[in-house]
């Protein structure tokens, strides 16, 4: 069976560690989590015809990345390739640069292309010369896909994901590669592992970090407050919007329901539109606070242009620091000091 999209790629559950050896069938394989958006590429099967490029959602994308399909002729008939997209600024990866090239089209496509060059980084393959790798063990998908590679001399745009069975480099690259942006953490796979569409079947741990920010906004009430909006300072002292916080524990919003304030008329994020998650147009109803508490909050490495794109986890209340002491709007995620 040739493969055509949509095909939902194979998902990763979420974990604070790296698992037991026995965690998934067979060795566990350590691969780098990158910070872009996931797609599965086409090439025709037979040619002549289209390269495909689809989103994790199922929509074809194809005509955002005219690079990557002018490129795609160095690619061989029949292959389906599940991989990440990113985007070089410079020597960095940009996740602010590629959601320019996702959002373009038409001639900005086709500049944006020249400007900011698209990098696929392939981590498994589904379909090698036309055959169906579903079924097929990991590490037999894996050899295939390094076969295919050096029989067809691939380098950039096409990236082989690196990988590894030893647990110390992993976390050598768990702790020195995700310092810079672009990569999140690991993602693990077993090598006898089936292709499972669909299936949270791999086991992602992201880098997470301890820092302060300053509590704006609430939802819930501030007899019970439910999640926290959080703000950072800019250089020139007003407060920007950074992060949405998981909901808080019980224990934890009454303590905060002691400590709140209600927001005077002069508060910053006054007619701010505040929305229930990142990229989601759907707005949410807040409660505007005195931004005068300090929070440690746990963050991972995700951020765009100073915000953190997933929510970050309450930890507790900084009564002993001021909001001056809490790092500049755009700072990243510092280590807290105590």
């Amino acid at each position: 069976m040739v493969l055509r999209p949509p095909v939902e790629p194979m998902l990763a559950q979420a974990r604070n560690s790296l698992p037991p050896p026995s965690a998934l069938p067979g060795d566990l394989i350590f691969q780098p989590k990158w910070d872009g958006y996931r797609a599965i590429l086409f090439t025709p099967c037979p040619s002549p015809g289209p390269v495909l490029l689809q989103s994790r959602r199922g929509a074809l994308i194809q005509a955002r990345f005219p690079d990557l399909v002018g490129a795609a002729s160095s690619l061989p008939d029949g292959l389906v390739l599940d991989g990440e997209l990113v985007v070089l600024a410079g020597e960095r990866l940009s996740f602010e640069a590629l959601q320019r090239r996702a959002a373009s089209g038409g001639r900005t496509a086709a500049r944006l292309a020249g400007e900011l060059p698209a990098h696929f980084v392939v981590f498994d393959a589904l379909q090698i010369d036309g055959r169906e790798l579903l079924r097929t063990p990991y590490i037999e998908r894996r050899a295939c896909l390094e076969a295919t590679f050096t029989e067809h001399r691939l380098s950039d745009p096409w990236r082989l994901c690196p990988e590894t069975t030893d647990v110390a480099l992993a976390q050598e690259w768990f702790t020195s590669w995700t310092q810079a942006p672009g990569i999140e953490g690991l993602v693990i796979r077993g090598s006898q592992q089936r292709y499972l569409p669909g299936a949270r079947a791999l086991i992602k741990v992201r880098r997470r970090d301890t820092t302060e920010a300053i509590v704006g906004a609430i939802t819930g009430t501030p007899r019970r407050p439910q999640t926290l909006l959080l703000g950072r300072l800019d250089q020139g002292g007003v407060l920007r919007p950074v992060g949405r916080s998981t909901p808080v524990r019980p224990d934890a919003a009454q303590h905060l329901a002691e400590q709140l304030t209600l927001a005077g008329p002069d508060h910053p994020w006054q007619g701010v539109r505040f929305t229930t998650s990142w990229g989601s147009r759907t707005p949410l109803d807040v409660v505007l606070v005195k931004p005068d508490l300090v929070a440690e909050i746990d963050v991972d490495t995700s951020q765009n242009r100073g915000a953190w794109r997933h929510p970050v986890r309450f930890i507790r209340l900084r009564l002993d620091v001021t909001v001056r002491d809490v790092p500049r709007f755009g700072a990243g995620a510092i280590p807290s000091a105590g």
